[in-house]
């Protein structure tokens, strides 16, 4: 036997087995998708579509939150205002100016953009708990605003938002209007994903895991979470215009703490950083506590034991972001043939 042993290397293969590897296929999106067209076919009672809808525009909020909070690791306590901003920019240009709900669209992107810069400049060099303080601060003070200006209609809120149409076509039926937002959220949901694997999102997770690392690595931690802060601005706005669609008035009370705090749950739940987990939180944040709604006063006692059994037995959500090493980056980091021998004369065991 010779004296010079080349170690054994086993290939890094994912673990998990079957269940494992299924959660990791690419088809999961098409599977979620194909699951949200059979929604209509299966029940299309009003009070389901209303409910289903209702989902998916909660969806596109915890995808969006999911880039603040699970990618850059910022916990934000206010994203209720990012909601709010885009629903009363939609709903006031639409019912002032008359204009239809689709053109205010531009103006809505714009309006949260220099919102997540306003908001977010002063407060991300904060950390950890002063700003998620400040975060929920900020967002009490966009409700109270809207609950105190004449232009957002006070308490009462705004009312007659017009209904979503394109080139004269009305989309306010509730199946039409259901698929169209499903469109526009998986859509969303695939521009957040493809967002967080992109060179900005390896530097999002850089930060997440250690920030004084990263900023000796030479990246810009202000500006990259800056980044993060307005892209999930961005996230919540839109989903405030489908929100306004939807229900044809907004008013303050649907953008309360508790709004934030739920986007939150649902993150937290599905698995921080894991673009099919968020969406897996968000549906069940949001649909189960209609399925309990026969236990009356009871389902939201109900609904937070789940929740709690849940994050017990997983507590790193339902379907953790992967954190293994992609295949790609596993091959080019492998040792050259020849450069993992041991040395002459010794016999490595590994």
């Amino acid at each position: 036997m010779s004296a010079t042993t080349r170690a054994v290397k086993t290939p890094n293969r994912p673990a998990g087995g079957a269940a494992g590897a299924f959660l990791r296929s690419r088809w999961i999106g098409p599977i979620g998708l194909l699951i949200g067209l059979a929604g209509p076919l299966v029940i299309a009672t009003p009070y389901a579509m209303n409910v289903m809808t209702g989902t998916l525009i909660f969806v596109m909020l915890a995808v969006g939150l999911n880039i603040v909070v699970g990618q850059c690791g910022l916990l934000d306590l206010g994203y209720a205002a990012f909601f709010a901003v885009g629903a009363y920019t939609s709903g006031v240009i639409s019912t002032r100016l008359h204009w239809p709900l689709l053109a205010t669209v531009p103006f809505v992107v714009v309006v949260t953009v220099v919102a997540g810069i306003v908001i977010g400049g002063p407060t991300l060099r904060l950390r950890s708990d002063y700003l998620a303080i400040v975060t929920l601060g900020f967002g009490e003070i966009i409700r109270i605003t809207a609950n105190n200006i004449s232009i957002t209609g006070g308490p009462e809120g705004i009312y007659g938002i017009p209904s979503l149409s394109v080139a004269g076509v009305d989309l306010s039926g509730s199946i039409t209007f259901y698929y169209v937002v499903l469109g526009i959220v998986s859509v969303a949901v695939l521009g957040a994903n493809r967002l967080v694997r992109s060179r900005l999102g390896r530097a999002w997770r850089f930060i997440r895991e250690d920030e004084d690392a990263a900023e000796a690595m030479g990246v810009h931690t202000y500006r990259v979470k800056l980044a993060a802060y307005i892209a999930g601005a961005l996230w919540g706005g839109l989903a405030g215009v489908l929100f306004a669609a939807q229900l044809s008035a907004i008013s303050p009370a649907s953008f309360t703490f508790l709004q934030s705090a739920l986007v939150l749950m649902a993150v937290v739940l599905g698995g921080m950083g894991s673009t099919p987990g968020v969406v897996l939180g968000a549906v069940f944040v949001s649909v189960l506590p209609e399925v309990l709604r026969e236990f009356a006063d009871y389902r939201y006692f109900l609904f937070g034991v789940l929740l709690i059994v849940v994050m017990v037995l997983r507590p790193q959500g339902v379907w953790p972001a992967r954190t293994r090493e992609p295949d790609r980056t596993a091959r080019r980091s492998r040792p050259v043939a020849g450069m993992d021998r041991e040395p002459e004369g010794e016999v490595g065991v590994r």
